[in-house]
């Protein structure tokens, strides 16, 4: 690993939640990940000013071709639901930890997850 982590939206929302502290590195999300995040519909403006502060501190990565693939085969071979597949594929795509409470995504190979609370303590 790189350094690199790609947070999951449960990631994030505990994160926010909890007042986590991440530390120094390279953070990205999925475009999935912005959208359900701000997609909640009884989201208020002073949490939606929150995740607009926390998005100047990760990049958000766009769909482009490896990560199309890498879902694509994610959907084939483990039956997980498309926008998992494709946080999941933007964390293989980077090369980068995945940090997600969602344990069954641990049976994807070659993709390196961590709960949140694992990685913060580390």
């Amino acid at each position: 690993m790189s350094g690199k982590v790609v947070l999951d939206t449960n990631a994030v929302i505990n994160a926010l939640d909890k007042g986590f502290y991440l530390p120094p590195g390279d953070y990205y999300i999925s475009v999935i990940t912005e959208i359900e995040l701000f997609s909640y519909p009884e989201l208020t403006e002073s949490e939606a000013k929150i995740i607009r502060n926390f998005m100047r501190r990760v990049s958000s990565v766009p769909l482009d071709d490896a990560v199309r693939d890498f879902a694509i085969h994610i959907r084939k071979h483990y039956n997980i639901k498309l926008p998992d597949s494709i946080i999941c594929a933007t964390a293989l795509s980077k090369k980068s930890l995945l940090i997600t409470n969602d344990k069954k995504l641990d049976r994807i190979e070659n993709l390196k997850i961590k709960t949140l609370e694992e990685y913060a303590l580390k």
